[in-house]
């Protein structure tokens, strides 16, 4: 289940608890304005998600709609290629095609030697 950023303001306020803003901030190692706007449903830039994520104990994939399994333990191939007139489109869905691919024979011989 995703949680949303309202959850995530939630659970900000619920470990302040009855602390005060500039506390609990100091202890998540963000300014006090930021944790109060984030706690208040504002989202977050990268870095202050991150460090108010490790400060909750939450693991930043709850939030982002991401497995937090063991299945997503593994490590996976991501192909992203940046628009560059020298990669024609055909060149770059059949590379990211072969890397997906490859991917896949990997972890299928995987699973073949853990059984």
């Amino acid at each position: 289940m995703t949680l949303t950023i309202d959850d995530f303001g939630r659970l900000l306020a619920k470990k302040r608890g009855i602390r005060g803003v500039r506390a609990a901030a100091l202890d998540a190692g963000v300014t006090p304005a930021t944790y109060s706007r984030v706690e208040n449903g504002h989202m977050p830039d990268l870095q202050t998600f991150a460090s108010l994520c490790k400060w909750l104990g939450r693991d930043p994939r709850e939030f982002l709609g991401m497995e937090t399994n063991e299945a997503a333990k593994k490590p996976r191939a991501v192909v992203h290629f940046k628009k560059k007139k020298t990669v024609q489109v055909e060149t770059a869905k059949a590379l990211g095609e072969l890397i997906l691919a490859a991917q896949r024979a990997i972890l299928a011989a995987e699973d073949l030697v853990g059984r």
